[in-house]
């Protein structure tokens, strides 16, 4: 079940990965930094910082097949399209 979110909000993904026989979920929990695309070819980074402060950013199509659900864990206002420049700081 994906819910809706959009820019500046902090989201929870989680994909599963793997073959027939193990299939294994993984989740990927961060704050959204763009979205591109219309329809099916849309797509989505989320951004998230992981230990001793490297940051990790990863992006989705969000009509894959893969993804099993998006949740919204925190909405922010925000008034950019694009936040790149949370990657300077």
């Amino acid at each position: 079940m994906q819910q809706a979110f959009k820019i500046g909000d902090v989201v929870k993904v989680t994909t599963h990965s793997g073959d027939e026989k193990k299939v294994h979920a993984t989740t990927f929990e961060g704050m959204v930094i763009a979205a591109r695309g219309k329809n099916s070819g849309r797509t989505f980074t989320v951004r998230k910082v992981a230990s001793a402060g490297v940051a990790v950013e990863r992006t989705f199509p969000l009509a894959s097949p893969y993804i099993e659900s998006i949740k919204v864990i925190k909405s922010t206002k925000v008034r950019r399209a694009k936040l790149y420049y949370l990657r300077n700081q």
